[in-house]
């Protein structure tokens, strides 16, 4: 049996982090010693080690507690898990095609300012206010640095 703090060093993950997923169901709360500390067996090593794993591959909490849920009523998650991923290719091809149009465009940019710096009249800056942006919209709206 481990400690809230044993199981945090075990997967990798802070111990608010372990206490938030109970709080929210994705951990079921664990049966705690005389001294009122919480106590994790291996079950709780391998429930938070998935939860972990499919975090980093994408998939949202919410996302979790429902694969977590089939699983705990003894049903196959994997259809759902398919469904998930299939979601999830086709969101990054659209972020993908995003980008491209996105670095497209500030190619051209670059372009257009190698072939004239000069501003010719009063403006922030002739190069960004004379650029046609191709698809403004499609653009990602996340910073980039």
């Amino acid at each position: 049996m481990l400690r809230i703090g044993e199981l945090a060093e075990v997967c990798a993950v802070g111990t608010k982090t372990i206490r938030y997923y109970e709080s929210i169901g994705l951990l079921p709360p664990p049966p705690r010693s005389e001294n009122g500390y919480r106590r994790y067996d291996g079950a709780a090593v391998l429930r938070l080690r998935f939860i972990t794993k499919a975090k980093g591959l994408g998939l949202r909490l919410a996302e979790i507690r429902e694969i977590l849920s089939l699983h705990d009523r003894g049903e196959s998650p994997c259809d759902r898990v398919l469904n998930l991923t299939k979601e999830k290719i086709n969101w990054v091809d659209e972020q993908i095609r995003a980008l491209q149009l996105f670095r497209t465009d500030l190619q051209q940019l670059w372009h257009e300012a190698q072939e004239s710096r000069a501003q010719t009249r009063d403006c922030v800056c002739s190069l960004i206010e004379d650029h046609s942006i191709a698809q403004e919209a499609a653009y990602p709206r996340q910073k980039l640095n």
